[in-house]
């Protein structure tokens, strides 16, 4: 099955089309737009395609009362750090105009229904984070808005993904991409699982990628490559040393940089897929290419042996037969003087119809 494309702006995703490489700045910006506005400079330099920020509500997100999460270092309610983090909505037209002038696509993850409805004029694309993919009034309410969604896809069954697909297509969106994800901050090499955005582009027929989580920039990205992603999503920060939770295993300018060549210099290394010869292969398919050459001189009338001809390289020497032709030749006569080194053509053994080795 063939993936349909999906267009964001002018950009289309799937089959054929670059990768498009999102920095995902969540909520690294720590509560200031100054910052906020540097990640989008430091992303501009690093040539993502798109900058993502998040919008929620700490109460549409939590219980005031959830506790505190494990795998965060800072033993503080999950509902305070969430309401710390929260990223004020006048912000949003601010950052969609400088990402414009910066020719990079924002677009951000809603949460909540009403997060989605402050991003609308702003976006071209939604993004749906891993937990919310069993959120089915969420994804309902953003597939209404008939705009191209990204969903994430960490701590997801098969079974569930295709459920948020069904939501979407009930509501009329069939612009979906699905991005492999492992929900651990950072996820460990082995845990990421990169095969099944092979497994959910053949089974539901749309464009995936990857959300990145893991800490290193390059095995994540370049294996998804290897495999068809055409969407590739890693956190960025502009210092792991700054204060917050996902900060540390974000990677800094200098990495997502590096990420970046090692895509697009994978993307060129797939090539078409065609097996044909390559025009940089041209010089040393004529040079080290075989053909039957005469290593003595030969007389008119004297029949090819082994001790008058061989299967030699070209070099810069005109092509003879190709080494297909050899058991032909063997036992054939010379119908002409032949010099040694002499390429072994079709006319001087009879064998007119045989093709050289041009």
């Amino acid at each position: 099955m063939t993936p349909r494309k999906v267009r964001i702006g002018d950009r289309w995703i799937g089959e054929g089309e670059p990768c498009f490489i999102v920095a995902e700045a969540g909520s690294n910006h720590n509560g200031s737009l100054d910052q906020a506005l540097a990640i989008i400079d430091a992303a501009k330099g690093a040539k993502a395609d798109a900058v993502k920020f998040q919008n929620f509500i700490a109460d549409k997100l939590y219980p005031h009362n959830a506790g505190t999460a494990d795998y965060l270092p800072v033993k503080q309610p999950i509902y305070d750090i969430i309401k710390s983090m929260e990223m004020p909505i006048e912000w949003i037209p601010i950052l969609a105009d400088y990402c414009k002038v910066k020719d990079l696509v924002f677009f951000s993850s809603p949460f909540d229904e009403e997060s989605a409805d402050k991003l609308e004029p702003y976006v071209q694309v939604y993004k749906i984070a891993s937990y919310e993919i069993t959120h089915a009034p969420l994804i309902r309410h953003v597939a209404r808005k008939r705009k191209p969604m990204i969903l994430s896809t960490g701590t997801a069954n098969l079974s569930e993904v295709r459920q948020a697909l069904e939501w979407c297509r009930a509501e009329g969106n069939d612009q979906v991409v699905f991005l492999q994800c492992t929900a651990s901050y950072p996820a460990p090499p082995s845990s990421l699982n990169i095969r099944a955005l092979v497994t959910m582009r053949e089974t539901f027929g749309v464009p995936t990628g990857l959300s990145d989580h893991s800490r290193d920039p390059i095995v994540g990205p370049v294996t998804a490559i290897a495999l068809g992603a055409k969407v590739i999503e890693k956190h960025f920060t502009l210092s792991n040393r700054l204060p917050g939770p996902d900060h540390a295993y974000a990677v800094e300018p200098d990495e997502f940089a590096a990420m970046v060549t090692a895509i697009r210099n994978s993307e060129q290394a797939l090539g078409d897929g065609k097996k044909v010869l390559q025009p940089v292969e041209r010089e040393l398919h004529q040079f080290a290419r075989r053909s039957i050459y005469a290593i003595r001189s030969i007389r008119k009338g004297e029949k090819f042996t082994t001790q008058n001809i061989a299967v030699l390289r070209s070099g810069k020497l005109a092509a003879g037969l190709a080494p297909n032709q050899w058991e032909k030749v063997l036992g054939q006569t010379a119908k002409r003087d032949i010099a040694k080194g002499s390429p072994i053509e079709a006319r001087d053994c009879g064998l007119e119809s045989a093709q050289s080795n041009c």
